[in-house]
């Protein structure tokens, strides 16, 4: 990275012991909050303050894998001025060396896709500036949906590259011991429902086909599900004016070309 032309802005989300790291790093631009207020209105404020042409994402467990990866970004978005989103390959796991880790890097030709990981990507401020931003509404396993599909109804492209690797440093095996997927499921259910309501013109089979779905598959068989399914039902209920308030129908073939395009690969 080069100061002087590059910055690196750092949000962090509600964190005391973290705030503890600022004064030794004072090349970083630091924003704070008192108390969380999740991924998606933190990325929301970072990036509306950003100044670059180009902004880099990365979770705060990922890191770059390839040599030059700076340099390599930035030529990808010389390539097209319809490229605006950058998907980087994501390695998942811990390994002792990123030697290692670059071992487990696939190979492959890059394509158009229909979004992004928040753990590693780039993004063009041009069109994140048209779009609303990551949004306010959404909470952490769904913001990405939102901002991919603004950037499709504009006219723009998502590109997944295998060039481009991050090390997202999560123990998958672990997170499932510790009850992570119950937090996702809950989390992915409720961001889908506001998914559908905001963008969809016509939602209600959409939600209603949700709803069937994850009762049937998850809630049915398992009562913590059962009791996460309750809960986001309940507060979307409740909610469902304030969500409203954010409501904006994308173009019938905006939605097609989402639908048609190939998903992220893992």
């Amino acid at each position: 990275l080069d100061p002087t032309t590059q910055e690196v802005r750092v949000f962090i989300d509600g964190c005391a012991l973290t705030e503890e790291l600022i004064p030794y790093y004072d090349w970083v631009r630091w924003h704070t909050a008192t108390t969380s207020i999740s991924a998606s209105p933190a990325r929301h404020e970072l990036y509306k303050q950003a100044k670059g042409d180009i902004l880099i994402g990365l979770d705060d467990d990922a890191h770059p894998l390839s040599q030059d990866f700076t340099a390599l970004v930035l030529g990808r978005f010389r390539e097209s001025e319809l490229l605006a989103i950058l998907a980087f390959q994501e390695v998942r796991g811990l390994f002792p060396s990123d030697a290692v880790a670059r071992e487990q890097i696939r190979t492959g030709d890059d394509y158009k896709t229909s979004e992004f990981v928040g753990c590693g990507f780039a993004i063009r401020k041009s069109v994140y500036d048209q779009t609303g931003g990551f949004p306010v509404w959404m909470d952490i396993y769904g913001e990405e949906s939102a901002v991919s599909v603004e950037v499709l109804d504009l006219g723009y492209d998502i590109v997944y590259s295998y060039d481009i690797a991050v090390n997202h440093r999560v123990d998958v095996e672990k997170r499932k011991t510790q009850g992570r997927n119950y937090f996702r499921f809950e989390h992915q259910l409720k961001n889908s429902f506001r998914f559908y309501l905001v963008y969809y013109k016509k939602p209600f089979y959409k939600i209603a086909k949700l709803l069937f779905h994850n009762f049937k598959k998850y809630a049915l068989k398992d009562f913590r599900y059962f009791k996460a399914y309750l809960r986001v039902l309940t507060k979307e209920i409740w909610r469902l004016k304030r969500t409203l308030k954010h409501r904006q129908p994308l173009k019938p073939e905006t939605i097609a070309k989402k639908n048609n395009l190939p998903p992220i690969k893992f």
